[in-house]
């Protein structure tokens, strides 16, 4: 019996005993045959995320992927996502947030209410993704997120597990890739022939998606650009590129 599956460890000992691991796919495996329906990996369909789905797939145990829909997602996301439970043979749960939310927020300030301010911009996030994911939490126990260290400055000091603490108890949150980089996570999609958005592939012009949030709030980056630049782009030139979050990794 390898020290994880040790039923009678704490929050904190398992939180220890998971970040020490180096191999992610060991990682996925121990903590989906020990929490089974109760961890999930909760990806939008990035790159890290689908590494995750592959790796998963590959241990041969039963997983579960979800997402959060807010209903503004690419056209592309959702026939990606398609292509993706037709390759893994597997159902992407789609949280989605309340309808009557959504219309009381339209009703209130308008449908393209995160132009206005930052302010309206973060409870707009808060109502389509926040809220959901609070909602998701509630159904688990660990939480796998394709979050990386080199993704933005603000994510530079991303552990490989910490505690999370949702509605008075804890929540494992899991990052099986904070070391890796983007030509570590680009070799291994190309190694193992994983799907991949086709927004998020170079384009001749240079510009791709670095990440995939709203359509409307989300836009390409060219070379050289923050990672985060192209998210909530017209807050560019009062806000870091490298400090913009919807709000989903922040303490819930």
């Amino acid at each position: 019996m390898t020290e994880l599956e040790n039923q009678n460890l704490t929050n904190k000992e398992l939180c220890y005993q998971v970040g020490s691991l180096q191999n992610p796919q060991e990682m996925l495996f121990h903590l989906f045959k020990r929490f089974k329906n109760r961890a999930a990996i909760v990806t939008s369909g990035q790159l890290s995320g689908m590494v995750l789905v592959h790796m998963a797939h590959e241990n041969g145990l039963p997983f579960r992927v979800c997402t959060i829909d807010t209903l503004r997602l690419f056209p592309e996301v959702y026939e990606f996502f398609e292509k993706v439970e037709s390759r893994y043979n597997l159902r992407i749960e789609r949280i989605q947030p309340h309808a009557q939310t959504i219309k009381s927020m339209v009703a209130q300030h308008g449908e393209y209410l995160f132009f206005d301010s930052k302010k309206k911009q973060e409870y707009c996030c808060h109502v389509r993704k926040v809220e959901p994911m609070q909602r998701l939490l509630n159904t688990l126990d660990v939480w796998f997120s394709g979050l990386r260290r080199d993704q933005s400055d603000s994510r530079r000091h991303v552990p490989k597990a910490e505690i999370h603490e949702h509605n008075e108890r804890s929540v494992l949150k899991v990052n099986p890739l904070a070391d890796w980089t983007a030509d570590q996570v680009w070799e291994f999609i190309n190694e193992n022939d994983i799907p991949v958005n086709s927004l998020l592939k170079p384009q001749d012009t240079g510009h791709y998606y670095e990440s995939l949030g709203c359509i409307i709030c989300t836009t390409p980056i060219m070379p050289g650009e923050p990672k985060r630049a192209g998210r909530w782009r017209w807050q560019n030139s009062t806000s870091s590129e490298n400090s913009k979050e919807c709000g989903l990794h922040f303490a819930i």
